[in-house]
């Protein structure tokens, strides 16, 4: 895992092929707004979110984010021992991001 700024964060995206944006916060959370083309998963579902990492494909790039970046550290330190290659936590969190928005 690593955290990245916002900075680094949006200019690593911009030139990740296999990049795969990933939204941890709870549904209500994700109704207020997305990062564009985040995949929603919840990490308070438990297996349920364990059973969604489980069909994603571990060899791509996986930049996660929640609220404030707890949630989202965590969900990259899971990520990591289920053996994902490359996971990248958004510092600060969606509360910090002044990049782009849009509706889910």
């Amino acid at each position: 895992m690593q955290h990245l700024s916002q900075e680094a964060w949006t200019a690593q995206l911009a030139n990740d092929t296999d990049a795969v944006i990933i939204d941890v916060r709870t549904e209500a959370e994700w109704e207020e707004g997305i990062i564009p083309g985040a995949l929603l998963n919840d990490i308070y579902k438990g297996q349920g979110f364990v059973y969604r990492l489980e069909e994603l494909d571990k060899s791509k790039n996986y930049y996660v984010y929640c609220k404030a970046g707890g949630r989202s550290a965590q969900a990259c330190q899971i990520m990591d021992q289920m053996g994902f290659a490359n996971t990248y936590n958004l510092l600060g969190g969606f509360m910090s991001w002044e990049g782009e928005v849009c509706a889910p």
